[in-house]
């Protein structure tokens, strides 16, 4: 379980990696937020969100890391195109329909997720890829 998760706007890949020692921080807009696996979490996201299943996924390697070592402490990594078009265009409805969806995922797996941070945590991601977007950048995330 991540104690720090920090999804952030950046330009490109290089960028982002240079937040690995310490994160994302005022260098970048983020959103801070934790107790939950974020690798797990957005491949969940795109499946409930724009289909898919999980293994194929993984198989293709999302998340994609672009700095650090998933066992080694601090990691960083990308958000997948599609998960990124899906949360920018998704309505407030479309955010709810997948935080329930989400929650009942993480049930499955014995975890509890209150629906309040369940959509806090979609609509606030949400709203920070619509910024990526009109900004003309990307979405990552900094895990510690």
């Amino acid at each position: 379980m991540s104690i720090i998760v920090k999804f952030f706007v950046a330009s490109d890949d290089a960028s982002a990696a240079l937040t690995l020692p310490a994160g994302p921080e005022r260098a970048f807009e983020s959103l801070s937020l934790g107790n939950f696996d974020p690798e797990e979490a957005v491949v969940e996201w795109e499946c409930l969100l724009a289909g898919g299943s999980f293994e194929e996924l993984i198989g293709a390697g999302e998340p994609r890391i672009v700095a650090g070592e998933e066992n080694d402490g601090s990691v960083v990594f990308a958000i997948s195109p599609r998960l990124f078009i899906a949360l920018a265009e998704a309505e407030h409805s479309r955010l709810r329909d997948l935080a329930a969806a989400w929650i009942r995922a993480r049930a499955e797996d014995g975890e509890t997720i209150a629906p309040e941070i369940a959509e806090e945590i979609l609509g606030d991601l949400s709203a920070l890829t619509i910024t990526a977007r009109r900004q003309g950048q990307s979405v990552y995330c900094w895990v510690a």
